[in-house]
């Protein structure tokens, strides 16, 4: 690789582009203790892992199909040499569709696996969303069963607890496609020329945490004015419509089954919304059965996003606690993960209905939510570093070489140092890369009386040594053990009782 600069003797300026980052060892490390505690529970499930590339030819990933000369903005696109459009995927749902579709007759079915990778969004960026972030997806394609919804929406609190999020500290919501299709019908949006009506009201529904019934009741109607001073178009319903809408939202209680009866009263009218409260009947009876209390999984109809997309039930993971903001005041996580049915997906392949459920989680966020309640998953001081070798002699490198073989080849992670610098300053490297000890052999060492010896020193106790704190007699113990010689014949066991001594 050339190292020559830039033909105008110009160095480049080092700088990351907007809306990604870069991750150290200890995030890294704690990253992926969370995804492993991820993927044991979800194999304890019976699912398995199946990954799937980067990118996708852009049609696959359906809605960003190429429009005119190229595809929506929305992804990262570019053209192949046979002028195809590629992009890099936007979630991992798409991509498993694909990958269905084309191994279709050679997968079981139902096909249950998991997916974890990175998905790329082509957006303005800002605070708390990037333009790459890793997502962890489960799914079941093939079941048009509910309890194939009912088991992601139990694995999801199961698996926020193996995470060290509490019971009472989350909670995981479903609902209904088709629940809100019947309220739709009963407030006469039910027509296909409604369509802009609907996601106007499926808009205001998802602002109840924030606005409250009131602003809600005036996205419904003629539309809300903010403090600023913006306003926002309303849906322009009459007052029996909204009624309808309002008593939907003020459905959910804290109870399932009360929440239940008030569904069925909402969409008394409609078929489709029967069929929806029937289907969340049997998802609460399930959860049940699975072992999940109310205060793991509860019926909850402010659950809305997405279901444009979705076609029966639909679940969210919510973190229910807060933590003290950057300014100070209380901040709520909030959703960390949500998934339903998408049973029209896989279809556009094969022109057959192939039913399908899933459970998308947002790592980024969860990994934040963890770090927040102290989770020892992802909590704790940065993993011990190698056994460092020190070179002294630049002509018995060979020899220092073998000696990092030996201890490798017994287990015990360590390197050889390949800087240039003296003892002192190889020591200092040590210590930066969080090294337990360090192996010293000079010439007086090699030539020692009675055999060749290496010393040990214990980094670690050579740091309470300098702190001085001791008195003379547990000095004099901590320094002896701090550095000592051992025979080369007894490198490894002397090495392993260092490490042993502070894991």
């Amino acid at each position: 690789m050339s190292t020559d600069a830039p033909a105008n003797n110009e160095t480049v300026k080092p700088r990351l582009p907007r809306g990604l980052i870069d991750r150290g060892p200890l995030d890294l490390a704690a990253t992926d203790r969370m995804l492993s505690a991820i993927r044991e529970n979800y194999a304890l499930y019976g699912f398995e892992a199946v990954e799937t590339p980067l990118i996708e030819y852009t049609d696959a990933l359906g809605k960003f199909l190429p429009d005119l000369d190229r595809p929506n903005e929305g992804v990262f696109s570019f053209k192949d040499d046979d002028e195809a459009w590629l992009s890099l995927r936007y979630d991992l749902t798409a991509p498993l569709a694909r990958y269905v579709a084309q191994n279709y007759d050679a997968l079981p079915k139902p096909y249950r696996s998991f997916r974890v990778g990175q998905v790329f969004r082509n957006e303005k960026p800002g605070p708390g969303r990037f333009r790459q972030f890793m997502q962890f997806d489960a799914d079941t394609v093939g079941s048009a069963s509910v309890a194939a919804d009912a088991e992601m929406c139990v694995m999801a609190a199961v698996t926020l607890e193996k995470l060290g999020i509490p019971r009472g500290d989350y909670r995981v919501k479903v609902n209904n496609r088709k629940v809100l299709d019947g309220v739709m019908e009963a407030a006469g949006l039910g027509a296909p020329d409604q369509a802009g009506r609907r996601l106007t009201v499926l808009r205001a529904i998802d602002k109840l945490d924030r606005l409250g019934p009131n602003g809600v009741r005036a996205l419904l109607g003629s539309g809300r004015r903010d403090e600023s001073g913006d306003f926002t178009k309303g849906a322009g319903l009459d007052e029996a419509a909204i009624a309808t809408i309002l008593a939907f939202t003020e459905a959910g209680t804290d109870t399932n089954d009360a929440t239940l009866v008030n569904l069925a009263e909402v969409v008394a009218g409609s078929a489709r919304g029967q069929e929806g409260v029937a289907e969340l009947r049997e998802i609460a009876a399930l959860v049940v059965a699975a072992g999940c209390g109310e205060d793991q999984v509860i019926l909850d109809p402010s659950v809305v996003r997405g279901l444009e997309y979705y076609t029966g039930p639909v679940f969210e993971a919510d973190l229910t606690f807060t933590v003290q903001g950057e300014d100070g005041k209380p901040v709520r996580f909030g959703s960390v993960g949500g998934g339903g049915r998408y049973d029209g997906l896989v279809a556009r392949f094969r022109n057959e209905p192939v039913p399908a459920t899933g459970f998308s989680i947002g790592v980024s966020r969860l990994f934040a939510a963890l770090k927040a309640v102290g989770s020892p998953i992802v909590v704790g001081g940065p993993a011990a570093g190698p056994v460092v070798v020190l070179v002294l002699d630049k002509d018995q490198l060979p020899h220092y070489q073998g000696l990092v073989t030996r201890l490798r080849e017994a287990g015990v992670r360590a390197e050889l140092y390949l800087g240039q610098s003296g003892m002192n300053a190889q020591l200092k490297y040590a210590d930066k890369r969080a090294s337990v000890c360090a192996v010293i052999q000079g010439s007086n060492e090699r030539q020692a009386e009675g055999g060749a010896t290496v010393m040990i020193r214990d980094l670690v106790l050579g740091a309470e040594l300098a702190k001085g704190s001791k008195d003379r007699d547990d000095y004099l113990d901590l320094r002896q053990k701090a550095q000592f010689p051992v025979l080369e014949a007894d490198l490894v066991t002397a090495v392993q009782e260092v490490l042993a001594r502070h894991a």
